[in-house]
């Protein structure tokens, strides 16, 4: 049983296993409607970076709102269930993207087909390579990443025309979920799910985290230390920490009060 979504520090999260997700995926993809569906992996950075957006306008940025308009947003980090069950008190299930993204091209093999979008050019086609290979997927079609907004009518066309059952956005935190979410209509792809660097991993230009670190999902650890170009990721990863446990601290001193 599915249990009901959760709000965590603003945002939405769904308490659901990978599996309980990639069966609600199969769904969109088996509805004859296409129905165009966006989803979230949320982890400890976008909730930093869209706090920062807020704060900055005012008001929920285009991130946030994105995020709380998608269909599905699961918890992709350890820093995420550990703050659910910090200041919720609920065990929240992991579901990574590059879990989502390749449990389902595992499950439905040449029944599926997919746009790569996203990162430098020449990594979608390899990416797109490799699926097929590997997984037995149709490639609908692949576009670089490196586009601005001026130009994301243009690529949502060629999305559309592609007749793509899952569209893999790997555009970084933020830009991905908007442009997912603001081109949904336009877009009309039944699953839309921002990637981040999966199409890095899928074609070989960044390493998967060894198995032991997903399996206790501190991956995030290996690759902040193993990898100088994310050494500027830390201070958001801090800044997370100091913020969980100042919600937490403000959460206990207030249920000490009305006791």
């Amino acid at each position: 049983m599915t249990r009901s979504r959760l709000t965590l520090l603003g945002l939405p999260l769904d308490p659901v296993t990978l599996e309980q997700a990639l069966d609600r995926l199969e769904s969109w993809l088996s509805a004859a409607a296409r129905t165009p569906q966006t989803v979230v992996t949320l982890n400890p950075e976008f909730i930093i970076q869209a706090r920062a957006e807020d704060a900055h306008s005012g008001g929920p940025g285009a991130f946030t709102q994105a995020m709380r308009r998608a269909d599905l947003v699961t918890a992709d980090g350890v820093g995420t269930v550990w703050a659910a069950r910090r200041l919720l008190g609920e065990a929240v299930p992991r579901a990574p993207g590059f879990d989502l993204a390749t449990g389902l091209m595992l499950r439905r093999g040449a029944a599926l087909r997919v746009f790569f979008l996203g990162s430098k050019p020449g990594v979608a086609e390899a990416a797109a390579a490799a699926a097929r290979t590997q997984y037995g997927i149709q490639v609908a079609g692949v576009h670089h990443g490196y586009f601005g907004p001026e130009d994301d009518a243009r690529v949502a066309e060629l999305v559309a025309h592609s007749g793509a059952d899952l569209l893999l956005t790997g555009m970084g935190a933020g830009r991905q979920e908007i442009f997912n979410d603001t081109r949904r209509a336009q877009l009309g792809v039944p699953v839309m799910l921002g990637c981040g660097g999966v199409l890095d991993v899928l074609a070989g230009t960044a390493a998967l985290a060894p198995a032991w670190t997903r399996r206790l999902g501190v991956e995030w650890i290996w690759r902040v230390v193993g990898d100088r170009k994310r050494w500027g990721r830390a201070p958001r990863l801090a800044r997370f920490v100091g913020l969980v446990l100042r919600q937490s601290g403000r959460r206990v001193g207030s249920s000490a009060k009305q006791t």
